[in-house]
């Protein structure tokens, strides 16, 4: 990059890609790595964590970077594939600058850090952070009103000490397109006290999102941070297959009471999935797939398929049932296909529609016979009814996938052993 490049703030960077000469997309950006240094001169800028296509975190050099603008950065193509492990002088930032509560050395007044400026220094290849974006007022700056004012980080004091109060909400600010999988990426890589800070920033339909994708342990940690109606909450919003999954693997009188601060019909749904055995199709399934009565038409079908909150695999298909229209239902008459309500008119009744073909999962299939069947049957989800023909729920090919990878596969995704940037 010529000398003289304009200023960058880097909540503009995160999760930007991340391209190779040729303009083949490597990954994204995931953080920036910085090391402080002594009294108050503006800190170096080392490099890049990039997440590439593998949902791996590599170490990208600054001395690697040949373009940084908002909306892309160009490498020169050479990327050390090796994990990215944070060495004990160096700081994120992203993760662990923003957010922090400083002090303006001028006034003493205490301001919280909406964002920070990288600049590259004339006729060098060396990049610094030059400019703290502030807010001043107490608290969570994007919650509060203040002023916010642009200073030199000479003019600030406090980032070498440890914060004990730091917010989150413009950290989860930065992340807010990233998928649930990306930024529970992100969540994993940061210390268990920032991590449960942005935690309690999230909402709760955000958090719960996350933690589906976070490996076990993190959800644990994260759940026993909270406050138990909070944790009750969060329980609530997670797919019940989800949330009974998280809950088995609790002690039994945590377990319990958490299921007794839950609403009673979601506690019922996830009560009714910690009675199967894990790995049947009874294990796997959720209880809320689309079920829609025979005198539905094409037109219902189709609205229920379109709501914002539903699963791909899930919206590939709806269940005819006879009332109720709830899990478990009255006798299970079939399955509409998506592609099916695609090709005939609206008004169409989907009773004559149903595949009565496809035969139905029992709840004590075994995870070796469901996985067949997806097989055989090429499906994205299927239907489970037990013996008096009512339906219980669905199995989706994520939670299939999720029991026939490894049980450490989330941290085996995440980590590593024994690898270090050169």
């Amino acid at each position: 990059m010529a000398a003289g490049a304009p200023r960058i703030f880097v909540s503009h960077l995160a999760g930007v890609p991340v391209f190779d000469p040729v303009g083949d997309q490597v990954g994204r950006v995931s953080d920036l790595v910085a090391m402080l240094r002594v009294g108050r001169r503006p800190p170096r800028l080392l490099g890049m964590v990039v997440e590439v296509l593998s949902r791996r975190r590599v170490f990208v050099p600054m001395t690697r970077i040949t373009g940084v603008e908002s909306g892309q950065v160009i490498t020169t193509g050479v990327v050390n594939m090796r994990r990215f492990e944070q060495r004990p002088t160096e700081r994120l930032v992203l993760g662990e600058l923003l957010d922090r509560r400083v002090t303006l050395v001028e006034t003493g007044e205490e301001v919280t850090v909406l964002d920070v400026a990288i600049q590259q220094l004339p006729a060098r290849r060396d990049w610094e952070i030059d400019k703290v974006f502030v807010r001043r007022g107490k608290g969570g700056a994007l919650r509060r009103r203040g002023e916010a004012l642009t200073v030199e980080w000479s003019a600030v004091t406090g980032f070498s000490l440890e914060e004990h109060g730091q917010g989150a909400e413009n950290l989860v600010a930065t992340f807010e397109k990233l998928r649930p999988a990306d930024l529970a990426n992100v969540l994993h890589h940061l210390s268990p006290k920032r991590r449960a800070e942005v935690a309690a920033a999230l909402d709760d339909d955000r958090l719960a999102d996350v933690l589906e994708e976070l490996p076990e342990d993190d959800q644990i940690e994260i759940l026993g941070k909270l406050k138990e109606e909070r944790a009750a909450d969060v329980l609530e919003a997670m797919d019940p297959d989800d949330a009974a999954d998280l809950l088995s693997e609790l002690p039994e009188e945590d377990k319990e009471r958490l299921l007794t601060l839950m609403q009673p019909d979601d506690a019922a749904d996830v009560r009714r999935l910690l009675a199967y055995e894990e790995r049947t199709a009874g294990g796997l399934m959720t209880t809320e797939p689309i079920v829609l009565r025979p005198d539905a038409t094409v037109a219902d079908a189709l609205a229920r398929v379109r709501q914002q909150d539903l699963s791909p695999a899930l919206a590939a298909q709806v269940y005819v049932c006879r009332p109720p229209d709830e899990t478990p239902t009255g006798k299970y008459l079939g399955t509409v296909h998506f592609q099916r309500l695609l090709r005939d008119p609206p008004f169409t009744l989907v009773s004559a529609l149903v595949d009565s073909d496809l035969p139905p999962l029992g709840p004590a299939t075994p995870l070796p016979a469901v996985t067949s069947y997806f097989a055989a049957y090429n499906l994205v989800a299927a239907p489970v009814v037990d013996e008096s023909g009512s339906l219980l729920g669905a199995v989706t090919v994520d939670d299939v996938l999720d029991h026939l990878l490894p049980d450490d596969w989330r941290e085996t995704e995440f980590h590593e052993e024994g690898v270090h940037r050169g």
